[in-house]
């Protein structure tokens, strides 16, 4: 029975662990092999990896008198690394054969002995993931497993997290963030699940000699993305598939307000190109003028205004709207190496790691001034990284060495994110996304009227409220999504949010409502389309 056990373990450890191994950094450095090595899994790119592996090693050898290596993995984005991590941590905890393997708390939460997982920290990403490694992801486990004649078992209250506590000092804490706020979000969590390292904003990558050629002014605010001038124009990317564009259609939800921040959103999507998958497309195909301008987390929208360079692309934190995000690191519960882990978060937290986020690189002319911290020099050695470090002191002490002179602190929003994510996945999907041909058409026939200055006024007035209409939602007596006569209709609106989001919970429902409204959708589009095709045949022009 145990054989068979260890059997499955390692066919799904293999099945499992291949996506991480095969992305595997190939960097070698002069650190020898031997030297211990931290596995940390991430969605950060190359530039960062290398920066980070670098000054990591020369850190914990001055520190501690010791080389240390980083082996990194990056099997995709973020979200693909936390379901990845849910299926390796659950398939560990159904293995489990020995009292040594575990522990119990007496909260009843499962913490795993070192080694028990393949990973030592899952490092960048946003808060809102990084709360999902923390949060209990398994519960009411029924696992039993033979060894010999005994059979071990737990069940029913026992929980685990995907991430444990970091274990720092209150003081230690106080030196690094001094006020746990950014804004209404935190910088760090209050349990050290996770700790923030830098920030990110979010924010218009824009293409000016696009916007030249359009005669548009540029853009400062995210409803000067609705500008029905600009059909065809905007870049975006699909928010069931990033979940940093997720964050932002949220931001502005909050900061607009239910009724404005909805009509920014559906009416963006009716300018847009395309949606991708990835949230590093639109700043890409902005720099090349594919597109006149996109949503984009600062660095990446500030990389490609540096990497095309002579001010042909711009990156705009829109004044008032700003959404300011912590970018966690996070120790991994059964980390092979904790204390190693718990290093790395600390060297991550110090001016020298900080300082990679902003300062510029050494081997540039820029970076020839750059201050020194415990003899050593501040800064990337080769890539300008351009992010915004989370420690308050940076901005207070360094800032004239930044490469950005931005203050986040400064520049944060202060409304909360409303946390209407899950509407914004599938209403954007349904009027958006799954139906962009049909939505641009129904936005471009309303652009065209608006240009039309003989277009009758209330034609007009009727595209705009078939466009910008929204479907009810049928639910029975417990609140589920139904269909039928008996059935309650309730309105989409903020009040009834919690109601219909409910509703989508029971299997299958979901689906069944998104089927609903997109058909709805669809149907006011066309009829959209009809009602501009008729006026240019009473014009008599072509149909």
């Amino acid at each position: 029975m145990r054989g068979a056990s260890s059997v499955i373990f390692l066919l799904l450890a293999a099945i499992i662990g291949t996506p991480f191994a095969l992305s595997l950094s190939r960097e070698r450095s002069s650190i020898p092999e031997s030297a211990p090595s931290l596995i940390v899994v991430t969605p950060h790119v190359q530039q960062i990896r290398d920066e980070f592996g670098r000054a990591f090693a020369a850190w914990h050898e001055r520190e501690y008198g010791e080389p240390a290596r980083i082996d990194w993995r990056t099997p995709g984005g973020t979200s693909e690394i936390r379901k990845q991590l849910e299926a390796q941590f659950l398939s560990v905890v159904k293995n489990l054969d020995n009292d040594a393997s575990w522990t119990i708390d007496q909260h009843q939460r499962l913490w795993l002995s070192p080694g028990s997982v393949g990973l030592d920290v899952m490092l960048g990403g946003g808060s809102f993931d990084h709360n999902l490694l923390k949060r209990d992801f398994a519960k009411h486990i029924d696992r039993r497993s033979e060894t010999g004649s005994t059979t071990i078992r737990f069940q029913s209250d026992v929980t685990v997290s995907l991430s444990a506590p970091a274990g720092f000092t209150h003081a230690q804490l106080d030196e690094w963030f001094g006020e746990n706020k950014i804004g209404p979000q935190k910088l760090y969590d209050p349990d050290q699940h996770w700790l923030g390292t830098a920030l990110s904003s979010f924010g218009i990558v824009f293409n000016r000699d696009v916007f030249q050629d359009l005669a548009i002014d540029e853009p400062d605010t995210f409803d000067d993305l609705t500008d029905p001038r600009l059909v065809g124009w905007i870049a975006l990317a699909d928010p069931r598939q990033s979940g940093s564009i997720t964050t932002t259609f949220d931001s502005i939800l909050g900061n607009s307000g239910w009724d404005e921040g909805w009509r920014i959103l559906r009416a963006m999507s009716g300018n847009t190109r395309y949606f991708t998958s990835s949230s590093t497309k639109p700043p890409s195909d902005v720099s090349q003028g594919e597109a006149a301008a996109g949503l984009a987390i600062d660095f990446y929208g500030r990389g490609q205004a540096q990497t095309v360079g002579g001010g042909r692309v711009g990156y705009t934190d829109p004044a008032g709207s700003v959404y300011v995000d912590a970018d966690p690191v996070s120790i991994l519960n059964g980390a092979p190496n904790p204390e190693l882990a718990r290093r790395f978060v600390e060297f991550c937290m110090s001016i020298e790691g900080q300082a990679l986020w902003q300062f510029a690189p050494l081997d540039s002319p820029e970076g020839a001034d750059n201050p020194t911290f415990n003899d050593a020099p501040l800064g990337p050695a080769h890539n300008a990284l351009r992010r915004m470090p989370v420690r308050r002191i940076m901005y207070e002490q360094y800032s004239e060495y930044f490469v950005d002179h931005i203050n986040p602190f400064e520049i944060v929003s202060d409304v909360e994110n409303p946390g209407w994510r899950t509407g914004v996945k599938v209403m954007m999907g349904c009027f958006a996304v799954d139906i962009a041909p049909e939505c641009r058409k129904a936005w471009g026939a309303i652009a065209r009227a608006k240009l039309d200055e003989s277009f009758p006024a209330d034609v007009l007035a009727e595209m705009e409220r078939l466009y910008f209409a929204w479907p009810d939602t049928p639910v029975d007596a417990d609140g589920a999504y139904t269909v039928g006569e008996s059935a309650e209709l309730i309105p989409w609106t903020e009040a009834n949010y919690g109601r219909v989001r409910n509703s989508w919970r029971p299997p299958g429902a979901q689906a069944r409502a998104e089927i609903a409204y997109t058909k709805y959708f669809l149907r006011n589009y066309r009829e959209i389309v009809e009602l501009a095709r008729h006026r240019r045949l009473a014009q008599g022009a072509a149909p």
